[in-house]
């Protein structure tokens, strides 16, 4: 058993937890943060996918004692004030979740997307780099279309100064 002191959605915690515990296992069963989703335990599907220091991470792979002094993000952290993330709502307005499993792990990795967007000199929304920032990101229920659609949407309502440009087929316009 080790104590674990790390900050989760902006909130100081010292949890105990066995030491072969990861990350998805602390905060799902000692936090009761139970939006990251427990998929394939192998890093393959990205449902457990949290932001660590800022960082896309697969929780399910990652050990609780590894997030000793971090900061995490999840995806009850995500809104503000009781209103949802523009990633949050536009998901929902465009059907981009279906069954909704895949759902927490790619609002994740959207965010981290917006969020390295925003600290770009010259923002350039492009699909395929929505596309790619969602690559370790499996959806089971989709085609994606309606998910690269709300990211998209989502960028151009949060930065601002982004230029939207196409790229091909199902590009922005």
């Amino acid at each position: 058993m080790a104590v674990v002191r790390l900050h989760v959605n902006g909130q100081a915690h010292a949890v105990a937890a066995p030491t072969h515990w990861t990350l998805l296992e602390l905060l799902r069963y000692q936090l009761g943060l139970v939006g990251s989703k427990q998929g394939c335990d192998k890093g393959d599907c990205g449902a457990c996918t949290v932001l660590v220091d800022g960082l896309p991470t697969l929780a399910c792979l990652t050990l609780a004692v590894a997030a000793e002094g971090r900061h995490v993000e999840t995806v009850e952290g995500l809104g503000v004030g009781g209103e949802p993330h523009p990633l949050q709502r536009l998901f929902a307005e465009r059907g981009a979740a279906q069954c909704g499993f895949c759902t927490p792990g790619m609002l994740m990795s959207s965010a981290h997307y917006l969020d390295e967007l925003g600290r770009a000199d010259a923002p350039v929304i492009r699909r395929a780099d929505i596309a790619a920032a969602l690559g370790g990101n499996l959806c089971r229920c989709t085609g994606y279309t309606k998910i690269l659609e709300a990211v998209e949407a989502a960028a151009q309502e949060t930065c601002s100064r982004a230029q939207a440009i196409g790229d091909g087929p199902g590009g922005a316009a």
